[in-house]
């Protein structure tokens, strides 16, 4: 859906230093992102994409759990996942950060021994 409607599916991070702020930012990505311009917009292709999983989801459940309500909630559902995500994306480096500072240092010492995954480069 994101290519089709010109948006651009990946998260960015805050450039705020405020915890709230960051907070605010990371759960309105659901609904804010940015089109091939640059430019924030509605993001329709998670709203769409959504959506329509749910919709097609349908067809797994028996037929008195494929009510509108019913499908409301799962959509209801896969949008606060996508929340929490945004939010762990945005606060997951300064978790690594927090506790390799008061790491041990033979634990530090392993680690300077393997190899860098690939998301962790520079």
């Amino acid at each position: 859906m994101s290519t089709i409607l010109h948006q651009d599916p990946r998260y960015f991070p805050s450039p705020k230093k405020q915890f709230f702020s960051r907070v605010w930012y990371s759960a309105t990505r659901v609904a804010i992102t940015k089109n091939d311009s640059g430019d924030s917009t509605f993001n329709t292709a998670e709203f769409l994409g959504a959506l329509l999983t749910n919709a097609l989801q349908n067809s797994y459940y028996p037929r008195h759990d494929r009510t509108l309500g019913d499908t409301m909630n799962r959509f209801g559902g896969a949008l606060s996942s996508d929340v929490i995500g945004d939010l762990l994306r945005e606060f997951t480096p300064d978790l690594k950060r927090l506790f390799r500072k008061h790491a041990p240092r033979t634990i530090l010492k392993i680690e300077e021994k393997l190899p860098i995954p690939a998301d962790d480069k520079p």
